[in-house]
């Protein structure tokens, strides 16, 4: 199984949905890749987030859709009844035997007849809908169109309720929130606001995991700078200064070289001696090479390696 099938099958695997066999095969290479068991965890964390937030209609939209839905029945004629009738007709489903993989696209092809049915209710009925619409923007697009019988098509629509969440950086929904976006490999821009806000909130462990992680893995300069400036108060953590010295030995961005040695020499320990002379044989940056010297003179320590 490779990664890009494991990616998309862990929302089914989140939601038990794999047969045993694929469940099997995709725990196997989880154990072995961790890419992707990070990016199980960001998708965790994002299901947990959303989980933990609901939003409920109010009662009196509840009351005033009931009593329509029921005015509307009551006054139905048999125009309207052919009509409902023709439109039950025109989005019969036929089923056909259909590979496993193929399932999720049935449950898209639910989601378009309740698109369509939504846009070609009553005008006494839309107007509900425009209300329920308003309290969750909806953006929809068509993912696949096949001709189908009689001179029929069948278009599958995927559509995306957005959901507004607000609270303190330091909520657990919003910090989940936040940590799953520190990982998000499409949006760099999205990154670096989801560090910024991280670092300003209160450091637990979550927090200083996902600072090294953007550290040392985040292909943007920008969001490794951000996440120096969150641990700027963790320099002197041993596991910190572990990856601040890894930071300092392979990253190719002078910017980030140069934040991480100013972290790292605060605390002049006798165990960054080697890092520093090693740094002095390799390094290119004129600055660098003078806080590096000095930071060795100021520890009576020769600047090359015997």
């Amino acid at each position: 199984m490779t990664c890009k099938e494991v990616k998309e099958q862990l929302p089914l695997f989140l939601y038990s949905e794999l047969s045993l066999d694929d469940e099997e095969l995709l725990e196997s290479h989880l154990d072995g890749c961790f890419g992707c068991r990070a990016e199980l965890e960001r998708e965790r964390a994002l299901h947990q987030a959303l989980d933990g937030t609901e939003l409920q209609p109010s009662a009196a939209m509840l009351e005033r859709s009931r009593l329509q839905l029921a005015s509307r029945i009551a006054s139905a004629s048999p125009v309207h009844q052919s009509w409902w009738s023709k439109l039950r007709q025109g989005f019969t489903i036929h089923v056909h035997p259909i590979p496993a993989g193929m399932q999720p696209l049935g449950a898209l092809a639910l989601i378009a007849m309740g698109f369509f049915g939504a846009h070609m209710l009553p005008s006494s009925l839309q107007g509900l809908h425009s209300e329920s619409a308003a309290l969750a923007p909806t953006m929809s697009r068509v993912r696949y169109v096949e001709p189908g019988q009689s001179g029929k098509v069948q278009v599958v629509i995927e559509e995306t309720r957005e959901r507004i969440m607000s609270g303190n950086v330091d909520d657990q929904n919003i910090q989940n929130l936040l940590l799953a976006a520190a990982r998000d490999p499409q949006d760099a821009g999205l990154r670096v606001e989801s560090v910024d806000l991280l670092k300003s909130g209160r450091e637990c462990p979550e927090v200083r995991s996902a600072l090294l992680y953007a550290l040392e893995h985040d292909s943007n300069p920008g969001v490794r700078l951000k996440a120096l400036e969150g641990l700027k108060n963790s320099a002197a953590d041993p596991q910190v200064r572990q990856v601040l010295t890894h930071v300092l030995l392979s990253d190719d961005n002078a910017g980030v070289r140069t934040q991480a040695i100013d972290l790292l020499i605060q605390h002049k320990e006798d165990r960054i001696v080697g890092t520093l002379q090693e740094l002095m044989r390799r390094e290119d940056n004129g600055y660098i090479r003078m806080r590096c010297q000095k930071a060795l003179h100021e520890m009576n320590t020769s600047v090359e390696t015997y």
